[in-house]
């Protein structure tokens, strides 16, 4: 398997450093890369909602998700080498290389709060997110809410283990570590050869 053809399809709870790993991975790879959640922020600002008041209206209106669904399965037709973000990508490009990264939310919360302090502009993302624990009850919140709205809608559970390749609990980890772990999966999977690691972080096919 070689870069002509290898899609990598990134999934993950918030904070536990998802779009960062990918981002460093579509580098890595000369890759292109599509983050999916920047066009539920985009559909939100369009409609000048936050993020939060947006998602209240994908619960009940479908059309939003399958539009971003279908854009999914447009890409995986039309390129054959990418990486991709989404909560779906797993499920509409089975034959990619699926990545879960999870993070316990206390650590997310605090990962979170302290990149929303470093920005200046916070986009529309929730007025409300001003303290670590209002931060980590959103967290749970809202990965309630995801879990039950792509079940309903697709009857999937997202964020479940036993769909990936891939997981890993970044919860201890850096960053670097992080990249380190999945760029050795990548590079083993791509090779054809057989993926070790005893580490207890590590969950894989």
């Amino acid at each position: 398997m070689n870069n002509a053809s290898f899609i990598v399809s990134f999934n993950g709870q918030e904070g536990s450093g998802k779009s960062t790993v990918a981002k460093m991975v579509s580098e890595k790879l000369n890759l292109p890369r599509y983050y999916m959640g920047q066009m539920f922020r985009d559909m939100a600002a369009e409609k000048n909602m936050t993020l939060p008041e947006f998602r209240k209206i994908c619960d009940v209106d479908p059309n939003f998700d399958r539009t971003v669904d279908d854009y999914i399965v447009k890409l995986s037709q039309e390129q054959n080498a990418f990486v991709i973000e989404s909560r779906t990508a797993w499920h509409f490009i089975p034959k990619s290389l699926k990545i879960y990264l999870k993070v316990d939310p206390s650590v997310a919360a605090k990962r979170i709060f302290d990149a929303l302090s470093e920005e200046n502009n916070r986009g529309n993302e929730d007025n409300n997110l001003n303290t670590v624990e209002n931060i980590q009850k959103s967290i749970l919140k809202r990965r309630k809410e995801d879990s039950e709205r792509y079940f309903l809608l697709y009857n999937i559970r997202q964020d479940k283990d036993n769909n990936y390749d891939l997981v890993v609990d970044t919860t201890s980890l850096t960053i670097k570590e992080v990249f380190a772990v999945v760029m050795e999966f990548i590079e083993t999977k791509k090779n054809g050869s057989i993926y070790q690691n005893n580490s207890k972080f590590c969950i894989y096919k």
